[in-house]
């Protein structure tokens, strides 16, 4: 690599107008999913209350379609139920979406269409941006933001592929998406320049690339924790008798149930901790070549570590048969704010080595 490489302007420019251009896309699918909530609503209190007193059984018929009043079209999926931890309920998924109609149906296909579309243009910001200094497209803070959210957007969409029931994580992803780009743009953002040199190393390729992965695969983890503990509490309010509001009972019943939910975090936690604990591995050999030690207490390593222990234990918790449910989900969203800190805090609040990755 020619480490004295000039930056190409014109494709520093043709990234920002497509991060720019990606954020008023994302604006787009975020009032599709907004219109897919609004159209698709439904109570299915009756269902799920039922099923909080009857035994379970397994629908697999494909999904139908009947007559509300006033003529509206509804789609009706097949009942897919998922059994819970041995004394705990078995409770219907919701559709996974707000597609309860026909309209809210066609709302959620738009809002992920043009997901795919700002994920596509975003994904051209951020190669753009590698090639107007031929390196790697995180070396700062503004860098990090938009890989990350492209990488968190990317990891949705292969879930979608895969046919996994995730379509509810799509208004709290363009959402905080939108948040996080606007951040990188004002508040973090940072002129396309050539690397310092503890940076010139294949190892920013391999460290900072797993870095985001973990990230991103974490903050999906995250979004299922907040929305089982949010179902968890309205179930736990229907076994009880009790009577939810009318907008928490549209919004719950399109969810999947508190045991999927649940069980959707610790697969996605448990899937990508041993990328995590690569990523401080590599990190450390990293710091070996650069630093001339494998370890050295960097407030950046501290708190990796201190994240790696957090999800160790989240997933110790979840395992232990005391420790399921809403116990474990508090641990896993400490381990989560420990992901976050490390990257927002240490490196705007906190002096180290890492600091010349700052804002």
């Amino acid at each position: 690599m020619n480490l004295a490489a000039a930056t190409n302007e014109s494709l520093a420019e043709a990234s920002n107008v497509l991060i720019y251009s990606s954020m008023a896309v994302y604006t787009l699918a975020f009032f599709a999913h907004i219109a897919e909530w609004v159209f698709g609503s439904r109570s299915k209190v009756g269902r799920t209350a039922a099923a909080l007193s009857t035994s379970p059984a397994k629908a697999s018929a494909a999904p139908a379609v009947k007559a509300q009043a006033g003529g509206t079209a509804v789609l009706e999926r097949p009942e897919v139920i998922t059994r819970s931890a041995a004394g705990t309920r078995d409770v219907p998924d919701g559709p996974g979406a707000a597609g309860g109609t026909f309209k809210g149906d066609l709302y959620g296909r738009i809002a992920v269409s043009l997901t795919v579309v700002a994920f596509l243009v975003e994904a051209g910001g951020v190669i753009t941006r590698a090639l107007s200094v031929q390196r790697a497209p995180w070396a700062n803070m503004y860098e990090f933001s938009i890989t990350f959210s492209t990488v968190a957007v990317g990891s949705y969409l292969v879930l979608l592929a895969l046919k996994k029931n995730v379509r509810w994580i799509g208004l709290p992803l363009v959402t905080t998406v939108l948040l996080d780009l606007g951040i990188a743009v004002t508040t973090l953002y940072t002129d396309s320049d050539q690397l310092v040199p503890a940076l010139h190393s294949y190892w920013l390729w391999i460290h900072v690339s797993t870095a985001i992965l973990c990230g991103a695969v974490f903050y999906l983890g995250a979004v299922g924790t907040i929305l089982y503990l949010f179902r968890d509490s309205y179930e736990n309010k229907l076994a009880s008798g009790g009577t939810p509001g009318k907008f928490a009972s549209s919004v719950m019943e399109r969810l999947p149930s508190a045991s999927s939910l649940d069980k959707f975090a610790y697969r996605i936690n448990a899937a990508v901790f041993p990328l995590w604990t690569f990523t401080i591995i590599a990190g450390a050999i990293w710091a070996g070549d650069a630093w001339g030690r494998y370890w050295g207490w960097d407030p950046k390593e501290v708190w990796s570590f201190i994240t790696w222990v957090a999800y160790a234990a989240y997933l110790h918790a979840r395992a232990t048969a005391g420790w399921k449910g809403r116990k474990a989900a508090y641990l896993a969203l400490l381990a989560f704010a420990c992901w976050l800190f490390n990257y927002y805090g240490v490196n705007i609040f906190v002096s180290g080595l890492h600091s010349y990755a700052g804002v």
